[in-house]
């Protein structure tokens, strides 16, 4: 078996290579590599493990790369991505790999014809956008309402489309949840992205390792001929980490600092970090995958004593003063230009907006910490009283306006016309087959706007056209306010009477409009 993958040395490349080398089965992996730093020390472990690496230098966006890499292989997994920070300093990058990358993934693909690889796509949980207390938990089909100003999770929203509506013949998509990995402390202490994570943003942890054992799984059922287009290809899946990974931004900074002696307080103020407009959400339906492969075997909890036990510098910090070490860590990152601190101060009022609801409302927070309301610590933001342990146990469901659990065979032309409808929309098609999902149709949206698109693609993995589809732009409180499916999330953490778009212009500069 020949394997290629794209996004070796990345956090979760690096390690599906690692321990794919281990696998007997695999008799060549081929790498397209684009950022070479980190990739030696993978290539000498490959070298112990007498296993043959070809390395090919070059990107996803160029369909010479690509054919080169994936002709004659098995499978093809593709973690290639430019995340936060580097997607908000190197936009161009992120659209060159998020986007257009998996457009050219899948025409070279289709070109193989009878000799394409397996596809497995990854893609990731900022598609679901900005999740809170009210409807904290995901699920496959959600609709996919990506965060103003959040580049990555746009040209994610796009790849990912690509591949759902593609030729490829054996694909899947797999939404990746927040990972965890080795030296995720070290990288988020060079730019001001920390501060985008609200304190109480449900998050679901994986690791770097358990995502790493998801795809060796995938490799060995699939090999053992137990994966079929019933359980697993041609659909969308969400990795999820399991109820004690479910915790929320101010636990995730939290049990970060205590393995240093020390507690969210000693390093951030409530007013460092944004009070909407993140990406992040617990999963209703992340057993899917974990009943299929068993590969949730390290919690969020875990993999910070991890950390504690294999870092051992840390406990150098713990005699280190508080106020010294939030002075010459935490303050510094304020000045960077992905930091709140940063568009206050410069005036970025597009930013302020949708991450606060406005520079007032960034001023008026109050910095108290023992006057917050933490989520996790009992309390939700309009001061009720929680039991967090059977909240975060006990999923709950959006409204899909059809019955997203009946089998895919039994979907009828009426299922079609509802999603459509409480889109604001209409389907136009008038010969749609029961059960025939993968054909391509016709729909029209609010905006008398008509696009083709397979009832897979928009009833069970939440896309539908709008503005995120075609310009760097978020269109979503206007949207929402014909779009039950929309409003369902955005009216979580959003007036109904805002009524702006925010768009980025030819520079990457974050703008907006108040709509009439």
């Amino acid at each position: 078996m020949k394997i290629a993958l794209f996004g070796v040395p990345g956090n979760m490349g690096s390690e599906v290579f690692k321990t794919l080398l281990k696998e007997d089965y695999i008799e060549e992996i081929r790498l397209l590599v684009f950022w070479k730093k980190g990739l030696s020390a993978l290539l000498r472990e490959a070298k112990k493990a007498k296993k043959p690496v070809k390395v090919h230098y070059g990107t996803v966006a160029n369909p010479d790369d690509v054919r080169t890499v994936i002709d004659g292989v098995d499978y093809l997994l593709n973690m290639a991505a430019v995340i936060p920070p580097e997607s908000d300093i190197h936009p161009l990058s992120a659209i060159e790999a998020n986007e257009i990358g998996p457009k050219v993934i899948t025409k070279v693909i289709e070109e193989l014809g009878d000799k394409q690889p397996k596809f497995i796509h990854i893609s990731t949980i900022g598609t679901y956008g900005d999740r809170n207390w009210k409807h904290p938990f995901a699920e496959v089909g959600d609709p996919l309402v990506c965060s103003p100003f959040d580049l990555y999770a746009l040209t994610k929203v796009r790849g990912e489309f690509t591949v759902l509506e593609s030729n490829v013949r054996d694909w899947v998509v797999i939404r990746q949840d927040a990972m965890f990995y080795d030296k995720i402390l070290m990288k988020n202490v060079s730019d001001g992205l920390m501060f985008h994570t609200c304190f109480n943003t449900p998050l679901e942890w994986s690791t770097s390792r358990t995502s790493a054992l998801l795809i060796r799984n995938i490799l060995r059922r699939d090999r053992a001929g137990d994966l079929n287009d019933d359980n697993f290809w041609h659909h969308c899946f969400n990795i999820g980490g399991g109820e004690e990974s479910r915790i929320t931004g101010y636990d995730t900074f939290d049990l970060g600092f205590r393995i240093i002696g020390c507690k969210v307080g000693d390093f951030l103020d409530v007013n460092y970090n944004s009070s909407r407009n993140f990406h992040g959400s617990w999963y209703s339906d992340g057993y899917k995958l974990n009943d299929l492969f068993d590969y949730q075997h390290e919690t969020a909890p875990e993999f910070w004593q991890h950390v504690a036990d294999t870092h051992k510098y840390f406990k150098l910090a713990k005699i280190c003063p508080k106020k010294l070490m939030k002075a010459f860590v935490t303050k510094p990152l304020l000045k960077s230009p992905n930091a709140p601190y940063y568009w206050n101060k410069h005036h970025d009022e597009a930013r302020m907006l949708a991450y606060f609801g406005g520079s007032d409302k960034f001023a008026a927070i109050d910095n108290d910490w023992s006057k917050f309301p933490v989520l996790s610590l009992g309390k939700t933001p309009d001061g009720q009283d929680i039991d967090f342990a059977a909240f975060r146990a006990k999923p709950t469901r959006l409204e899909h306006f059809f019955d997203i659990d009946k089998d895919r065979k039994e979907v009828t032309i009426e299922d079609l016309r509802a999603v459509a409808a409480a889109h604001g929309g209409k389907l136009l098609t008038e010969d749609f087959a029961k059960g025939d999902i993968f054909r391509k149709v016709r729909w029209q949206n609010a905006d008398g706007e008509e696009f083709e698109a397979r009832p897979h693609s928009v009833l069970f993995c939440g896309h539908w056209f709008n503005l995120v589809y075609k310009e760097y732009a978020w269109d979503f409180d206007r949207q929402a306010k014909f779009d039950k499916i929309v409003a369902n999330i955005w009216y979580d953490s959003h007036d109904p009477r805002e009524n702006r778009r925010y768009w980025y212009d030819e520079n990457f500069a974050a703008h907006y409009e108040d709509l009439k």
